[in-house]
């Protein structure tokens, strides 16, 4: 009986770490990532800095991660949908979550600084860095650009990949940066849309609570259309072919026309459908940009 007590005792202790990651969130990151690593060589990853990198990657992500539920267990136990994160549920301690944020963080840049190099070390410690850091404790509580500015460490990912495989940083590299940098504003905020009582009770100043959810449509669709715009620069820099020139289109423009209806004929329902496709369609644009690139 007390081995059984235990051991459910230890599985939900591991669910509640394991939740402390995000792990949707980081498996976005670590896709884009990965591709980043296949885009830079025309060949194939080497095993080691596939492995090491996406395993390095993904722990430093799950560690800024872990710091972000710290930073925010109060606004997230006001908060309908994260009042069931481990912090504010009472599951897990201030020093449990430190602890384990700063072993899963070491772990990620130990293994990218001994198995794949010092610059994509150097580079995931600054994301770490302006993400739990910069974000977190000074961007999200000031700003409503909080977003915007913030978005470049969310941006980082597929230049890790780029790096570890390449041991630099190529303006391919930049044009990937900058199509995660301009996806993150409509994204993000699509979910603000529908969410902006919650941020405003837990005094987040979000766009729709700050200037109002007219302002902040018009602004889903400005940010929408300069994402489109990106997400041609692949084709036009010659790191892509017509494959991936029409997937691009196709996909941006159904993603236009989410945040042309989000202006013109707004409803939560439809600010939660286009979040949801905002995630589908980055993971899609990237699916399309590996598959090009190998045929």
């Amino acid at each position: 009986m007390n081995t059984q007590v235990l051991s459910e005792s230890f599985s939900q202790r591991l669910r509640a770490f394991c939740a402390l990651t995000k792990p949707r969130v980081v498996s976005l990151i670590v896709f884009t990532a990965v591709i980043g690593m296949f885009l830079a060589t025309p060949g194939m990853v080497p095993a080691q800095v596939l492995l090491a990198g996406t395993l390095g990657i993904a722990f430093v992500a799950g560690a800024a991660a872990a710091i972000n539920c710290l930073v925010e267990q109060k606004i997230d136990a006001v908060m309908s949908r994260t009042r069931w994160r481990p912090l504010p549920r009472g599951e897990l301690s201030v020093a449990q979550t430190l602890a384990f944020a700063g072993v899963l963080g070491g772990a990620g840049l130990w293994l990218l600084l001994h198995f794949v190099n010092a610059l994509t070390m150097w580079l995931t410690l600054a994301t770490f860095i302006g993400y739990a850091v910069v974000y977190t404790v000074l961007l999200k509580p000031l700003t409503p650009q909080n977003i915007v500015i913030g978005g470049a460490s969310g941006a980082m990912p597929p230049v890790l990949g780029w790096a570890a495989v390449t041991g630099q940083v190529s303006v391919e590299a930049m044009v990937l940066f900058l199509i995660i940098f301009a996806w993150t504003p409509p994204h993000f905020w699509s979910l603000a849309l529908y969410r902006t009582e919650d941020y405003a009770k837990a005094g987040v100043p979000m766009l729709p609570v700050t200037h109002g959810k007219t302002y902040t449509r018009l602004q889903v669709l400005l940010y929408t259309l300069i994402l489109f715009a990106a997400s041609l620069l692949p084709y036009v820099v010659r790191m892509s072919g017509p494959l991936y020139f029409v997937a691009a289109f196709a996909l941006g423009g159904v993603f236009i026309g989410y945040a042309v209806r989000i202006y013109f004929a707004y409803s939560d329902a439809l600010a939660r459908r286009t979040f949801r496709y905002s995630i589908l369609y980055l993971a899609a644009l990237f699916a399309a940009l590996l598959l090009d690139h190998y045929l």
